[in-house]
């Protein structure tokens, strides 16, 4: 029996064999292309052709047209109109496709022909250089027919040898025939894979190298301005120059009609003899700078198509970066905004754990504008904090199309969204939108909406304090996480009101009663605690939601103690003032214990049904009482049995205890931590 291939190597084969034969189609085509068409036809017509095609591609290359569009809108939103900038795009595409078919074309006229098409302008510096034996690195870019550059080095090549860094084409037979063809013309070619040895010798041998400098440089570029928004941008041209002595030069090609060029070089960059030193990083800035102005010159002729300010992934956030982001001294104009939209937790206390995260998001990159999008109910907590530039209320029954034109209709064009919710119905309100960057963990069934995932803890591992479980969205984007500072509030206190000591009491609890304690043990201790350890008065502060006034009469009934009743009569704003003017709080797992602990208000905290672990206001200034039973935690919001054990099992006696000996504690302002 004939034994068959092994699958592995089969499989292989086949796709090997695929490649090769796409390859084949591919560099056939282009070969009968250049044949029938380009061959044959004057520079002018192929140019003519080149716009009829560009108008076609602006109609069907929706995903092409977008980016532009997008491009323009960071470039120019405040120089030119929506409409401007479409018909800008409109004539690029004319522009891009002529160019593209007249850089085929060029390869087959003779050099007399094509130099008729060219008018060469400001080389006289470059000559100088040459003469004087200075080695010469060309800043090239992707403007109008670039590859003109190729086919004319005479224009501004003299006497050097020239040379180019390039990157390979995926199909290695369309690759050899442009490398052949550009050999021919005398060029060295340097395989950007290779490294830059041969280049850098190339140079300190006097010669003189081409770059292209105005690509997004990825994970190896250093972020700063493009337009006044950060880019990753190349460093390369500037260190060869700085490490040869080479004259930095950018050249550029400009339309100037149909099928016409000029070819320029514009003054130098770096490399005079009577300049001083600059970093690579000034150097590269100063590169982004002369360009844009040349961009500005005629719009039209930049690549518009290609994404400069890409969004990395998964750090667009940009702190892990080695090269970091460089800014000009003094920069008087600010930042174009990194538009980042976050998608609050729906419960207060979830909330406030997610302050840390937010804070640290917005110590991740300087140009980050940071908007909130969660329920309205919300808005005075994250309004309150500097960190947060904008907030979208949305309300409990609106329909997930309604609350994405409500995102769209703030006229943002947010760059990724960060979800720290885990159900498919908030990420879908954010998915239709529009927003081009989902992060979040995979929740329910919103998997295949999310672009980023982040995974939940790995099994086995200890569990995470919610807070913490937030801060890894945060830094699996790039956020920094280990600075202290995300951990403390602004100093917002409220200075201690004359009068007596104020105690908060949070009897209530939203979730259900499986996470309350019973009211007439709440009066049990406020009853016995009516001074401080040192003597002074207290009065007990009763707060609680909206639809737990009733709740708030019957237990201000049971407290003899002075006492306000203020259940169900603040909105957050003012129970976050009421809260900053507390000594203590005493309270159930509630919102208004997280909203306590990030204002660094002390608390005596109940626990049942939940696990402190996970949602506890750790930290030294924060005491948490529960009696463990079988069952607990449950996590559920009525007790099963009926009896809730785990949460009578709690003496008032203790809790008494646990309230006077946080009264003479020292450490009221300690910052909310829950790293232990």
């Amino acid at each position: 029996m004939k034994r068959s291939a092994d699958p592995v190597d089969s499989g292989d084969s086949a796709h090997e064999k695929r490649a090769r034969f796409g390859h084949w189609i591919q560099y056939l085509v282009f070969r009968g292309f250049e044949t029938a068409v380009l061959r044959p036809l004057p520079l002018t017509l192929v140019a003519k052709l080149g716009r009829l095609l560009g108008s076609l591609a602006w109609l069907v290359g929706r995903p092409y047209r977008q980016l532009a569009l997008r491009n323009l809108e960071i470039a120019f939103a405040a120089e030119k109109s929506e409409k401007e900038r479409r018909a800008l795009a409109r004539e690029h595409f004319r522009g891009l496709v002529s160019n593209f078919l007249c850089g085929f074309k060029l390869p087959l006229m003779s050099q007399q022909d094509v130099l008729r098409h060219v008018e060469v302008r400001d080389t006289e510096r470059v000559r100088q250089a040459e003469e004087e034996g200075q080695s010469i690195v060309y800043a090239v870019a992707h403007l109008s027919c670039w590859e003109l550059l190729t086919q004319t080095p005479q224009l501004y090549v003299h006497h050097m040898q020239p040379g180019s860094i390039y990157q390979p084409l995926a199909n290695p037979l369309l690759n050899r025939l442009l490398l052949e063809r550009r050999k021919k013309l005398g060029y060295r070619l340097f395989d950007r894979n290779d490294g830059f040895t041969e280049p850098m010798k190339m140079l300190r041998d006097g010669g003189l190298l081409g770059v292209l400098v105005d690509q997004h440089a990825g994970d190896h570029g250093v972020w700063m301005p493009f337009f006044g928004r950060l880019a990753s941008t190349s460093t390369l041209a500037a260190l060869l120059a700085r490490r040869s002595g080479a004259l930095l030069v950018p050249i550029i090609v400009q339309n100037a009609g149909v099928g016409r060029w000029h070819l320029r070089c514009l003054p130098p960059v770096a490399g005079e003899k009577d300049q001083p030193p600059q970093s690579m990083e000034a150097v590269t800035l100063r590169l982004n700078q002369v360009l844009e102005g040349v961009i500005r010159e005629q719009p039209q002729d930049w690549f518009w198509v290609h994404n400069r300010w890409k969004t990395p992934k998964p750090n667009f956030l940009l702190h892990g970066y080695r090269r970091g982001v460089y800014l000009p001294e003094g920069q008087a104009a600010p930042l174009k905004p990194f538009e980042l939209l976050v998608r609050s937790p729906n419960w207060l206390g979830d909330a406030c754990m997610a302050l840390p995260m937010v804070r640290a998001l917005k110590r991740s990159r300087p140009d980050l504008r940071l908007t909130l999008l969660g329920p309205a109910k919300l808005r005075d907590l994250w309004q309150a904090m500097p960190e947060v530039d904008a907030f979208i209320g949305k309300e409990g029954r609106e329909g997930i199309r309604a609350v994405a034109q409500r995102i769209r209709s703030t006229g943002v064009s947010y760059d990724a969204a960060i979800l720290l919710t885990n159900s498919t119905r908030s990420t879908l309100e954010l998915w239709w939108a529009g927003i081009p960057r989902l992060v979040g963990y995979p929740g329910s069934l919103r998997r295949r909406l999310l672009d980023q995932i982040v995974n939940e803890q790995p099994p086995g591992k200890p569990p995470l304090h919610h807070a913490h479980r937030y801060l890894r969205l945060a830094e699996a984007c790039g956020a920094p996480i280990t600075d202290p500072a995300i951990w403390q509030s602004p100093d917002g206190t409220t200075p201690a009101p004359e009068g007596p000591v104020r105690i908060g009491l949070c009897a209530g609890a939203e979730y259900g009663p499986a996470k309350r304690w019973p009211l007439e043990r709440y009066a049990s201790v406020a009853n016995q605690i009516s001074t401080t350890p040192d003597g002074q008065p207290v009065q007990w502060r009763l707060f609680g939601a909206p639809g737990e006034a009733a709740m708030g009469e019957e237990l201000s009934a049971l407290i003899h103690a002075p006492h306000v009743n203020l259940v169900g009569k603040t909105q957050l704003a003012e129970l976050i003032q009421e809260l900053r003017a507390c000594r203590l709080l005493l309270t159930n797992d509630t919102g208004t214990m997280h909203l306590a602990a990030a204002l660094g208000i002390p608390t005596v905290s109940l626990f049942g049904s939940t696990e402190p672990i996970l949602t506890g206001p750790a930290g030294p200034q924060h005491r948490v009482l529960r009696h463990h039973v079988p069952c607990s935690p449950c996590f559920k919001r009525e007790c099963p049995f009926g009896h809730y054990a785990c949460m009578t099992g709690i003496e008032p006696t203790a809790v008494a205890a646990a309230v006077r000996e946080a009264l003479h504690s020292s450490s009221q302002s300690s910052p909310m931590d829950v790293r232990r």
